[in-house]
């Protein structure tokens, strides 16, 4: 007899959560979404990763967020390695044209950037499916922001943006009631 065995499934479910990410639909039918399932060590690194972050950047939610990634069971990170544009010249990026985008020296913070615009809506579409997953699967999940950034600033993953979901299977969601930091 087992007792409590749910969390050794959670890397399964979480595999099958980054499947919907996967799956989601893409603008033309190009995929540039990468996915990443953290072990243990790395999700400790990450979360140092955000404290580090918030003491250059200034920003205390991410201590906070931080926290939640250390007290998830699981985490994953969901990206975008652009690999072009969509050619629609929708201007939706900032530019007239897709080539006026391409031809402007990309910016690196935390994320690097412009892409075309479809591409991050791809990223966004893929976001949600993984969360909804989740929440299909009666695990709790918040996007983070903050710890796809982190990941992308370190270099931790390969992608220009990306969002993290850290995973939970405890008897209390511990993404609800979290302390308010700015």
């Amino acid at each position: 007899m087992k007792q409590n065995p749910e969390l050794e499934v959670l890397e399964t479910l979480a595999n099958t959560i980054l499947v919907a990410a996967r799956t989601a639909p893409k603008g033309k039918g190009v995929d540039d979404i990468v996915t990443y399932l953290f072990n243990d060590d790395d999700r400790m690194d990450l979360a140092d990763k955000m404290e580090e972050l918030s003491e250059t950047k200034g920003l205390k939610f991410l201590i906070r967020d931080a926290q939640n990634v250390k007290d998830a069971d699981c985490l994953v990170i969901i990206g975008l390695k652009s690999s072009g544009v969509s050619s629609l010249n929708c201007g939706a990026c900032g530019y007239e044209t897709c080539a006026d985008m391409v031809m402007h020296k990309k910016v690196k913070v935390e994320f690097t950037g412009p892409h075309c615009m479809i591409k991050y809506v791809d990223l966004g579409i893929a976001v949600g499916c993984a969360a909804a997953k989740a929440k299909d699967l009666c695990i709790d999940n918040r996007i983070l922001y903050s710890a796809g950034a982190a990941a992308c600033y370190s270099g931790m993953i390969d992608a220009d943006v990306a969002m993290a979901i850290p995973l939970s299977v405890k008897g209390k969601n511990i993404f609800f009631d979290r302390a308010s930091t700015r």
